[in-house]
């Protein structure tokens, strides 16, 4: 009896140990990640200049990364948006008749391509014509009975055609051209709008293509030169450190412990870059984006990220960007010059 109370005891001991162990330890851990942070700080402040500059140029690559994003949004968007307004203005003699014209858009509304179908008189054209002018007096003071008369006479029944996909029309042209009814009404004076605004789009188009292609560039170029400069602040901060270092591994310092210092220094530098960089862009784009609006570019997708909650997500998105690009590059920095030590 008297041996399994012992047996008993010395479970109870060691279970009481090991968890004493386990709270020191996780102090250790806490206490040891604290001087690392502790450390990195000073060290930041003592390369300040060069800390500076790698926060400077990091800031200028997100900014870069930013502008990229945003160019290529809004562009293709407004490609979008310009191809969705764009309809076909299809042309009829003057004077085709409704019943006429629901049966030419029946004939149309059979291809695939086709969305949506409008047709107007030449009694509604004209209708149309005097709501654009009505504050012109000059013109609506000389529209009298027998100048309407003559002016509907002359004037065309129209069908405007919005479709699917503005880039693939060629069977609505087959169909404009080779159906009887549609040969026999058609205006041969006005030819269908099929290309009005199509060149407008591609430039566009090519503009996204190029903000995208060109942005990624100089984003990598900025990229390089980040990393190099933070290459070079850790490269000093460890030759002015060496014997502290060299102690640090004398009296049995881990690698790690070595190292965190060097990795907080860039992380310093990469959340302040991050954080400069999306105020910057946002003030940046709050400041043009109505300019762009008034040219007409769809600015509404990164407007209501940038108004919403979501704003937050952008700015958590640039820090961690920079946190990134800081630790990879320390991280190969750190190992690079302390292997040499």
């Amino acid at each position: 009896m008297a041996k399994d109370e012992k047996e008993k005891k010395l479970k109870k001991s060691s279970k009481k140990n090991l968890r004493t162990m386990q709270k020191n330890r996780s102090r250790h851990i806490v206490r040891e990640k604290a001087r690392i942070v502790k450390y990195g700080t000073k060290g930041f402040g003592r390369n300040i200049w060069l800390s500076m500059a790698a926060t400077v140029v990091m800031a200028v690559t997100l900014i870069i990364l930013f502008v990229t994003v945003v160019a290529s949004v809004i562009l293709t968007n407004t490609a979008e948006m310009m191809k969705d307004k764009i309809d076909i203005t299809i042309y009829f003699k003057p004077n085709t008749s409704e019943e006429v014209l629901a049966e030419l858009t029946e004939i149309i509304k059979k291809d695939s391509n086709t969305k949506t179908v409008e047709t107007s008189t030449s009694e509604e054209e004209y209708e149309k014509f005097l709501a654009e002018n009505a504050e012109s007096e000059e013109i609506i003071g000389i529209l009298d009975d027998e100048m309407k008369a003559l002016m509907v006479e002359k004037m065309q029944s129209t069908m405007r055609v919005k479709v699917y996909d503005i880039d693939n029309i060629d069977s609505i042209k087959e169909l404009v051209s080779t159906n009887e009814l549609f040969v026999n009404h058609i205006d041969l004076e006005m030819a269908p709008t099929y290309d009005v605004n199509r060149a407008e789009i591609a430039t566009i188009t090519s503009w996204a293509r190029i903000a995208r292609t060109g942005g990624i560039i100089f984003a990598g170029v900025f990229l390089v030169i980040s990393i190099l400069i933070i290459f070079s602040t850790i490269r000093m901060a460890i030759f002015s450190r060496r014997e502290e270092i060299y102690m640090m591994k004398l009296v049995g310092a881990d690698k790690s412990f070595i190292r965190g210092p060097f990795l907080v220094e860039a992380e310093i530098s990469g959340i302040i870059a991050g954080l400069t960089a999306a105020t910057i862009s946002y003030f940046g784009f709050k400041f043009l984006s109505p300019k762009l609006a008034n040219y007409g570019i769809n600015i509404e997708q990164i407007d209501k990220i940038l108004e919403s909650n979501q704003l937050i997500l952008v700015f958590v998105a640039f820090v961690f960007i920079g946190l990134v690009i800081g630790r990879i590059s320390a991280h190969l920095a750190v190992s690079k010059y302390l292997k040499k030590m």
